[in-house]
């Protein structure tokens, strides 16, 4: 397989803010289809309870506090997220927050994927699209 395969055009709906290194579009959970913001600025990873509600979730010990979209939040609800973009599963831990924010077009968004699991899966936003030329069919622990 050739090292550019997996780099896809971006779906018709992907919104881009090349200035921060967030690309936003569709991704689906439990066949839904959810409105995500990848942002390489953005430590965790975050789902609204809608999205929440085919997850499996669970209480933390303690709340968590972010700092998200000029607010403090705070949850004491984790999930994982289980979901596919363009065809990609991925699997990964989120926090469960009851209001993410708005997109720069007013769209609610369900999902905010952060830096850490686009790493994990191998994602880059790259101009108009996700590059998952780095996604891994197979991971090799050391």
């Amino acid at each position: 397989m050739e090292g550019t395969a997996l780099l896809t055009r971006a779906p018709a709906d992907t919104k881009i803010n090349q200035e921060m290194g967030r690309i936003s579009q569709t991704i689906k959970v439990d066949g839904q289809e959810c409105w995500t913001l990848f942002d390489t600025g953005a430590r965790n990873t975050y789902v609204i309870p809608s999205v929440a509600q085919v997850l499996k979730t669970s209480t933390t010990p303690r709340a968590f506090r972010t700092a998200l979209g000029g607010e403090v939040k705070e949850t004491n609800t984790a999930a994982i997220l289980e979901a596919e973009i363009e065809g990609h599963p991925i699997t990964t831990h989120a926090l469960v927050i009851n209001d993410i924010g708005s997109d720069e077009n007013g769209k609610p968004i369900e999902i905010l994927f952060g830096a850490p699991a686009m790493q994990q899966w191998g994602i880059v936003p790259d101009e108009e699209r996700l590059d998952l030329t780095h996604y891994p069919e197979e991971f090799i622990e050391f």
